[in-house]
């Protein structure tokens, strides 16, 4: 079952629109398949689309499910789940490839959102914190934000906050960071929001979140939605595949 969080979105149907959805997933592990045999298991776990849509046609699409938090629920490590996909779809060699840039295929839209305060505020916020700006998360983020991150996880606080971002740059800590999307919105009966498509593309060449250090180039590709009240950024929603992550380390690594 897919129960719709949010829609933030920018443009007109006159001229396209850009917009990210935000879906929390029910489902039961009921066939076999990519995650093997099936284990009757019952998950949970969100799914971030960024569309394009004009003349009522979706034409342009970059979609992240939380693949860590469906891997986890059915007893998996991240890490040890992509090492045995690799080997399921024949090796390194033949191996569906994780979305990189090397092999991105340029689709028809050219744009990048739209230019409202909450998404240049969100994605300036980013930039400082994969800056190593320190003072970012203290001097923006209420107290007690509450924070879903990949994974599946849930979390609250500044010092979270500082946790997931700066332990995702200590492990790619010369790496790229690129905003891709950003929209910002102001509804009636909503807080101010914004959703940021993000790239992080470099070496795995620290420690952090990843584990020790292995030289593999990897690209991360994440969406973040970040909605703000008097106090600062009080909720932020923000998605990656940490075993598309994991098969990028893998393949390179062994």
């Amino acid at each position: 079952r897919l129960l719709g969080e949010d829609v933030i979105w920018s443009g007109s149907p006159e001229d396209g629109m850009l917009s990210s959805h935000r879906i929390l997933s029910t489902a039961t592990h009921s066939g076999d398949g990519v995650y093997g045999n099936a284990t009757g298991q019952t998950l949970r776990y969100r799914i971030i689309a960024d569309c394009h849509a004009i003349n009522n046609q979706i034409n342009d699409e970059w979609l992240i499910r939380d693949q860590g938090a469906i891997v986890r629920q059915l007893g998996w490590d991240p890490k040890a789940y992509a090492a045995d996909l690799i080997e399921r779809e024949g090796g390194v060699e033949n191996c569906v490839r994780p979305f990189t840039p090397a092999i991105d295929v340029a689709g028809p839209y050219k744009g990048r959102g739209n230019d409202n305060e909450w998404g240049a505020r969100y994605a300036d916020l980013l930039n400082r914190i994969m800056g190593a700006d320190m003072a970012a998360i203290p001097a923006s983020y209420d107290e007690a934000c509450q924070l879903e991150l990949p994974g599946g996880l849930t979390e609250h606080g500044h010092d979270a906050a500082d946790r997931f971002w700066m332990g995702l740059r200590a492990s790619f800590p010369n790496a790229t960071f690129s905003i891709e999307h950003q929209i910002g919105r102001e509804d009636a009966g909503e807080p101010a929001r914004a959703a940021v498509r993000w790239g992080l593309h470099g070496k795995h060449e620290g420690w952090g979140s990843f584990g020790e250090p292995s030289g593999a180039e990897v690209y991360v590709m994440g969406i973040s939605h970040a909605e703000f009240g008097p106090r600062g950024l009080r909720r932020e929603f923000v998605l990656f595949d940490e075993t598309a992550i994991w098969k990028q380390i893998v393949m390179q690594t062994g």
